[in-house]
């Protein structure tokens, strides 16, 4: 058998395993709407760094972006109906056989526990901002996960979903898969190792 390349996968959740565009939108009234409030939601946990409640920034990226805060609290107690994208599921459970996976995400601890249940597993170490202390792409985020796994980021696979991802993860040291589904802006200079617009191809790679 030809030498494994990777000793672990190591996952962004709310875009990379989960649509969670598609309620976002839903809840919003509208796509435009919808990726409007995403967008702004995303530059806020960018821009904050250290960990600020992650609900509360859902409701003032609403709120800036021309929502109301009921809103932003109907997408809270929906969170349960986040849709993990089709493969997610079958492409995640292959690959628990083969390495231990793990789940970075700027969610709130209970969020993202909902959240990683929704992208099926197992999963060996799920680490959220709060339980961090700090937002992705802060270099803590992406360091407390592999500290978890006991990984050489040289030895794992980070599998991006948003642009911010991409030059985070490098930074820490591994290599980065982005799964740009709905077809995000590179940030300028980020450069992954893997490009696709879905999970498949991640079956080739570990």
């Amino acid at each position: 058998m030809p030498e494994r390349r990777y000793d672990a996968v190591v996952f962004d959740l709310l875009t990379a395993l989960i649509d969670s565009w598609t309620l976002w939108n839903a809840v919003a009234g509208g796509q435009e709407a919808g990726m409007r409030w995403r967008r702004r939601y995303l530059e806020l946990t960018y821009q904050a760094g250290a960990y600020a409640p992650y609900e509360g920034l859902v409701g003032k990226a609403a709120l800036e972006s021309g929502l109301t805060a009921d809103v932003a609290r109907e997408l809270l107690h929906r969170w349960g109906e986040l849709p993990p994208w089709p493969e997610t599921h079958a492409v995640v459970a292959e690959l628990a056989r083969r390495v231990p996976l793990g789940i970075v995400t700027n969610c709130s601890e209970p969020l993202g526990q909902i959240a990683a249940d929704r992208a099926g597993g197992p999963f060996a170490k799920i680490v959220t901002a709060e339980s961090v202390g700090y937002y992705k792409p802060r270099a803590e985020t992406y360091r407390a996960v592999l500290a978890a796994l006991a990984a050489d980021p040289a030895r794992v696979l980070f599998v991006a979903g948003s642009a911010a991802d991409v030059p985070g993860a490098r930074s820490a040291g591994m290599a980065v898969y982005w799964h740009n589904r709905i077809g995000l802006k590179p940030l300028d200079g980020a450069a992954p190792d893997f490009c696709e617009t879905s999970l498949h191809r991640l079956l080739e790679l570990v």
